[in-house]
């Protein structure tokens, strides 16, 4: 058994490090300061990666490191949030930084629809429609249509 791991051992075991979003400097995040506006936050950051409207107007800044190793499933192990808010004036009014603690991970596609109305067992699924369709109840004998139950 010993002699199987040990081949096993050096395949692919080696750490891949991705990194997706905006690329953070010191320098970059340092720059943007209180009653900046929008056009000089653009300037000195980019285009927001995304932005929000509620309780007032707001740029986001979005970075994020994920390591794999071999065929697992990558699991993210830094995230980094810049965001910008401004005030009605549109200068910027503070900048929050917010990391991977600050956070959770919400999945927005996981191919499931939730279902309206009420969980049936297996019997209610089989059996729960037949005394609604009238297939057991008496036909009347001068019907003109043929029907369930002849």
């Amino acid at each position: 058994m010993g002699g199987l791991m040990l081949p096993l051992a050096g395949c692919g075991s080696a750490a891949t490090i991705d990194h997706h979003g905006h690329v953070f400097t010191d320098v970059d995040t340092s720059l943007v300061r209180p009653g900046m506006t929008k056009e000089d936050v653009e300037l000195t950051l980019g285009s927001p990666d995304t932005t929000g409207t509620i309780n007032g107007d707001s740029y986001y800044y979005i970075s994020s490191t994920q390591k794999s190793v071999a065929f697992l499933k990558p699991w993210e192990i830094d995230r980094q949030v810049i965001a910008v808010y401004f005030n009605g004036s549109e200068r910027v009014h503070h900048v929050s930084h917010y990391g991977l603690k600050d956070g959770m991970v919400v999945d927005f596609a996981n191919d499931e629809s939730p279902a309206r109305g009420k969980d049936a067992s297996m019997i209610q699924e089989l059996f729960g429609n037949v005394a609604q369709r009238g297939m057991f109840k008496k036909q009347h004998e001068n019907s003109a249509t043929p029907g369930p139950g002849l």
